[in-house]
């Protein structure tokens, strides 16, 4: 399974530290958010990995290279302006391949994230080992978390294993997810276009399926946020 980093966006309320640093590269811990990312990626076995960038990419592309230092091949996918979440992986559509791939956002922290065991889904058949009709198959395994304070209302509700639009317990988007690459054929490369619609279009038809992911994850997106993880560690100020 190839994986692509989504860091292409501006930050805008990360400035003015994303005046001259890609939010991708703001450091936890000592080290960029995106490495966290490559990182663990690399020991769940998956080194294929494409990023697309767009506001101070150069930068992205300089700090890490072709990704050997880590045990990756790395390749970019660069837009002059950034084209929304959909619209990049449409762009990228030519690097990713015709097989399931998994998408991170490049500006969340989970460090412990089992990116291993995303490896198994999106199946083919079925449990008794049957080709799925191709109408029956899930086009995306989407990762929710418990809503965060900024998001108190989610984004989706989940029914045994199946991603509902409408639901009394809704979860908030992790930012991951597993994705087949022909939900994209539509998009024209170049063409801006948000993930969510078409999200929500296939969990109309009942072809997104997900989990919720209950371990460690924040959305690095304010500098509060960012002095929140990197500050000294006590049981007060874990994420």
């Amino acid at each position: 399974m190839k994986a692509m980093l989504l860091a292409a966006g501006r930050g805008e309320r990360m400035r003015p530290l994303t005046d001259t640093c890609p939010k991708p590269l703001l450091k936890v811990r000592g080290r960029p958010l995106i490495v966290w990312h490559v990182l663990n990626l690399v020991r769940a076995g998956i080194t294929e990995i494409v990023i697309n960038h767009a506001h101070l990419g150069g930068m992205i592309e300089e700090a890490l290279g072709d990704g050997s230092r880590y045990g990756a091949s790395i390749v970019y996918s660069a837009e002059g302006t950034a084209l929304e979440t959909a619209g990049g992986i449409a762009k990228a559509r030519h690097l990713l391949g015709e097989e399931p791939f998994i998408a991170i956002a490049a500006d969340i922290w989970c460090p412990h994230f089992d990116f291993a065991a995303a490896t198994e889904t999106l199946p083919d058949n079925d449990v008794w080992g049957n080709p799925l009709p191709l109408d029956a198959r899930d086009v995306a395994w989407l990762y929710l978390v418990k809503n965060p304070t900024h998001n108190p209302g989610g984004d989706f509700a989940l029914h045994s294993f199946s991603i509902a639009n409408e639901g009394e317990d809704k979860h908030t988007f992790s930012g991951i997810g597993v994705y087949r690459p022909q939900m994209f054929d539509a998009i024209t490369p170049g063409e801006a276009a948000k993930l969510a619609p078409l999200l929500r279009e296939y969990a109309a038809r009942g072809q997104v399926g997900g989990e919720v992911w209950r371990g460690d994850w924040l959305d690095v997106g304010t500098p509060e946020r960012l002095a929140q993880l990197n500050a000294p560690y006590d049981k007060g100020n874990r994420p």
